[in-house]
């Protein structure tokens, strides 16, 4: 029997997992793939000498997370590497608006572009210079964030947390407007955006461009030296350096519920782990109730609750091995470890509508990672290991541009993969003469290969603001408690929601032990009680 029994070993789970050996737990982590990492793993591919990144690739929020950032993982072997230039958005004129680490390399850089919108960045960064640490404090506590709530509004003052929270709900269309003269600055806020399932036009994804631009500015998009399982090796080594076990091949089929309490799990070849303290599931919300936990534990409301729960978009993805470096029309994206593929911000919008409505864009907004140029350990010098991938609708209705309608065969995965290199052509002539191999991962693929991924959802739910703080997975109180006692939501699904972050992980691990020492006290005092015979 262990303390705590961990379901899924993708990163909230391990950091889970670590915060509850650090307390001194005996910690189980049960994962049902054959290797542990859920989205943040790597693989030999997909040429020889080349290293692929099966999903996840560039870092910025593991480095930025307080949750990572105290398990001290470099002591663990994990090492962080970063490409010359951060983030570039290549324009069809030749230009390209660039994100540097080096503040004054981003502002003279935009200011050639368009002049004055330096100066615009400058002030977007001083501001999260002022409250980025109160910021980030707020977004990775468990809801209500109190204290960093506290120390950002005293920053802000009344007057400021007024303006700063209509800036957070701006659509990024509306902020680039009253910010930027340029395409070039707009485009890095509009790009950033749509990381996630938000379009110029949505509420909020004004903040979510600028935290994730300023994010950029501050710490880099920083890789794992060695590939993006690096960092999943280093969580392993941590937790089993403090006794915590990992077990793979090991899908759980069932939480055990009794009396209203979660007391194990159950694995599909029927074994059965006993948990004395808690269950965390790094599992999303509607595989976890209604499913793992039967709806005769759970209140009647959460039925339907789970019921509008909305996903964030499919994902398609395709990894090249390449026999040069890309051959970018514009200089400033060669040395950008990830670059933004669309011609401007109505084809952002165009390609968001789209993919929002049920239709296969025609011309897919390309989220492209080029790892050589971040890590020179991925593939042979000389050449380039690279990725993009788009988001297409988890339900088709429609093509945009032909005939697909959703089956992803090999037909339409080859169709659909000829409209993305159709889109790096437009950017970079002769592109597809440097391809030595290809891998396709549709959106069926990403979900057999994490089952946490469903149709290639990579944030566990939705980012519109209608499913965040506290509508996050459903209308509560944004936190990692269940309505099972001892059962804790760890995964992408709960507040703050998807990135690798760790957060999601690490509040469930700490509501866990602080329910723990509640219950403790509670059992000290009544024997107290009845130990002086009252």
């Amino acid at each position: 029997m262990s303390d705590a029994v961990v379901i899924g070993a993708g990163p909230n789970g391990l950091v889970a997992a670590n915060v509850l050996a650090d307390a001194g737990w005996d910690v189980l982590v049960l994962e049902e793939q054959p290797e542990p990492g859920g989205a943040v793993r790597s693989y030999d591919g997909p040429a020889p000498g080349y290293v692929g990144d099966w999903c996840s690739a560039f870092y910025p929020l593991a480095i930025a997370s307080p949750a990572i950032q105290r398990l001290r993982l470099e002591e663990h072997g994990l090492r962080w590497t970063h490409a010359p230039s951060v983030l570039a958005h290549p324009m069809p004129d030749g230009s390209a608006a660039v994100l540097y680490r080096d503040l004054e390399r981003t502002v003279s850089g935009l200011d050639k572009l368009s002049n004055g919108d330096g100066a615009a960045w400058r002030r977007l960064y001083a501001e999260w210079e002022h409250i980025g640490d109160a910021l980030l404090a707020a977004l990775f506590t468990p809801f209500p964030p109190v204290k960093a709530g506290l120390r950002l509004a005293k920053r802000l003052g009344a007057p400021g947390m007024l303006r700063f929270a209509r800036q957070s709900l701006l659509p990024v269309r509306r902020l680039a407007k009253e910010e930027f003269s340029g395409a070039g600055a707009a485009l890095l806020l509009a790009g950033s955006a749509l990381h996630a399932d938000l379009s110029p036009e949505a509420a909020g994804s004004g903040t979510f461009g600028w935290l994730l631009a300023m994010l950029g500015q501050h710490f880099g998009f920083p890789v794992p030296v060695g590939g993006a399982g690096q960092l999943t090796t280093a969580l392993v080594r941590r937790l089993e350096s403090r006794g915590g076990r990992l077990e793979c091949n090991a899908p759980v089929r069932e939480i055990v519920v009794r009396s209203g309490r979660a007391v194990g799990v159950r694995t599909a070849d029927g074994r059965t782990f006993d948990a004395r303290r808690a269950v965390l599931a790094d599992v999303v919300a509607p595989q976890l109730y209604g499913d793992l936990v039967a709806w005769e534990h759970l209140p009647a409301r959460l039925r339907d609750d789970i019921r509008r729960f909305e996903w964030d978009f499919a994902t398609f993805k395709v990894d090249w091995a390449l026999d040069a470096p890309v051959p970018w029309a514009a200089e400033g994206a060669v040395g950008a470890g990830t670059v933004h593929v669309a011609a401007d911000l109505d084809e952002l919008s165009a390609f968001a509508q789209q993919v929002s409505t049920g239709y296969v864009p025609d011309r897919p907004f390309l989220l492209v990672g080029q790892m050589t140029t971040a890590d020179s350990t991925r593939s042979p010098a000389g050449t380039e290991s690279l990725w993009a991938y788009t988001h297409v609708p988890r339900e088709v209705v429609g093509d945009a541009g032909g005939r697909l309608d959703g089956r992803w065969d090999q037909g339409e995965q080859s169709e659909f993969t000829d409209r993305i290199e159709a889109q790096l052509e437009r950017m970079a002539p002769g592109f597809g003469e440097h391809i030595v191999a290809r891998k396709v991962s549709a959106p069926p693929a990403i979900q057999a290969h994490d089952a946490g991924l469903v149709d290639g959802a990579l944030n566990g739910g939705t980012t519109g603001i209608h499913q965040q703080l506290v509508f996050r997975p459903t209308p509560a109180l944004g936190r990692p408690e269940t309505p099972v006692t001892g059962l804790y939501l760890a995964s992408a699904s709960a507040h703050p929601g998807g990135g690798v972050h760790g957060a999601c992980g690490s509040n469930a691990a700490r509501a866990a032990l602080r329910a723990h020492r509640v219950r403790m006290q509670s059992v000290g005092a009544w024997a107290t009680r009845k130990a002086i015979g009252r």
